[in-house]
């Protein structure tokens, strides 16, 4: 399972997203909040204005009551249950008394006082204070209340104003939908500004990505423009990198072509000295040096073909390297009346060394053709995004599967009538897996074995 990967345009979104969106929504509850206590303040004032008019005029009358001798003039006040109220309540030492006159709007229902809101009143004597309460009609009601003493024998009473309280709630309401709605629309523009500027900030970093890319295909050499101050230094390094890296595989083709020379000139000369003598011994030395030779080719082989895969930007057209083996055998089993065609790998690349591609095509070729009867095919096309294949098949004799096991072993001949080392499809093999490739054997349409050679490359 391929482990989630984290984008740094995804983090750096996301963490603008979410910043945005606590600074607006706190920008909202406080615009909401504000506007709440201004349309709270304007209607307790208005409420206040309503006390003050009603102490004012306020006069015992002579049944007991004190009513006010010039009431508001809003109608609502005549209207039942309408939503404005004024009321005058006798003060009983600490508590609240009965009502000595109220609004005909009031009816039969009146403003309630707890007494906590009377222990306020007490406490704030001749002050005006603000309450919620419930009233007529199970109204949510805000309430201005004042405790006064009239003058002469009036004594003490208490006046309240009170006004529905739901159409400011509803204007506060009103309020904050339409903010969210415009917060809303104004974080989308937000969150659009600051995926533009990741992407603008980031355009560099996403082309040295691009640079990097051409190196690793062979489109490049090193990795080139303009870049900003935090990312010209990286630049600077990865090229510096690409030309240690460069240099790591020139000295290791050096070590390689060295080690070849000091091998096969001693192995040169006991053949030599073998070669006219046909004693058992002779023969013996013969054998392990030919074993020798071979097994050095091999891994001096693979030791190249491993410092070749380690280089960074190796590339070779796959259609050139087929067309010039076919060519190449078509001519050595011309003979043999034995035809072979190459098609399908036109603009195809492979990620490595050209000798290398040479040497398992050619394996796989030339061993087709050893064992083919009259026709040997080659073919090509693209695996995966990242891969090639190369198929080659013959009409030969075939093999079946545990044949097919043993030939990849190394060494390994199932005819020791055909030349050969034995060596071929276990270097390949080895070529193979040294650039992370494969190689299947398999039955062929054509009645033979269909060798698919899997490796690294591009179109």
């Amino acid at each position: 399972m391929t482990p989630h990967r984290r984008s740094l345009v995804r983090r750096l979104v996301a963490t603008s997203a979410i910043w945005i969106l606590i600074a607006l929504v706190a920008v909202a509850l406080a615009l909401t909040t504000l506007f709440r206590q201004s349309v709270l303040r304007a209607l307790d004032d208005r409420l206040t204005a309503v006390v003050a008019n009603i102490v004012a005029t306020s006069e015992p009358a002579a049944d007991g009551a004190v009513l006010p001798s010039r009431p508001p003039p809003d109608p609502r006040y005549e209207r039942i249950f309408s939503g404005r109220y004024w009321q005058i309540n006798r003060l009983d030492g600490e508590s609240v008394g009965p009502v000595a006159g109220n609004s005909r709007s009031v009816w039969d229902e009146p403003i309630p006082v707890r007494p906590r809101v009377e222990r306020r009143l007490m406490n704030n004597f001749g002050q005006p204070i603000t309450y919620n309460a419930h009233g007529p009609d199970r109204q949510p009601l805000r309430v201005v209340g004042q405790a006064i003493e009239l003058p002469g024998e009036g004594g003490r009473i208490l006046v309240l104003a009170a006004e529905d309280r739901r159409p400011a709630d509803a204007e506060v309401q009103r309020f904050a939908f339409i903010s969210i709605g415009i917060f809303l629309v104004f974080g989308i523009v937000l969150a659009a500004g600051v995926i533009l500027q990741v992407r603008i900030g980031l355009s560099p970093v996403f082309r040295m990505r691009d640079a990097v890319a051409d190196v690793r295909e062979g489109r490049s050499q090193r990795v080139e423009g303009d870049y900003p101050v935090e990312l010209q230094p990286l630049g600077d390094e990865l090229n510096s990198l690409l030309n240690h890296s460069r240099e790591v595989v020139e000295r290791a083709r050096t070590h390689v072509g060295n080690l070849a020379h000091a091998l096969k000139t001693p192995i040169a000369v006991l053949m030599n000295e073998t070669s006219g003598d046909d004693s058992e011994s002779a023969r013996l030395v013969r054998r392990q040096t030919e074993t020798m030779s071979r097994q050095v080719d091999h891994h001096l082989r693979r030791a190249r073909a491993a410092a070749h895969a380690k280089a960074i930007g190796a590339q070779c057209s796959v259609g050139d390297v087929v067309d010039d083996i076919t060519r190449t055998l078509g001519k050595i089993y011309a003979r043999q009346t034995k035809t072979i065609t190459a098609e399908g790998h036109k603009g195809l690349l492979f990620r490595g060394e050209r000798q290398d591609l040479e040497e398992m095509v050619g394996n796989l070729a030339d061993n087709a053709c050893k064992w083919a009867a009259r026709e040997v095919r080659i073919c090509s096309g693209t695996e995966t995004d990242r891969t090639f294949f190369i198929l080659v098949e013959d009409d030969g004799p075939g093999m079946s599967r545990d044949q097919r096991e043993q030939a990849l072993q190394r060494g390994v001949r199932l005819d020791e009538e055909v030349s050969g080392t034995g060596l071929g499809l276990s270097i390949v093999v080895d070529l193979a897996r040294v650039y992370g490739g494969e190689l299947e054997l398999g039955h062929s349409k054509m009645g033979g074995l269909a060798a698919k050679l899997i490796l690294p490359g591009r179109i």
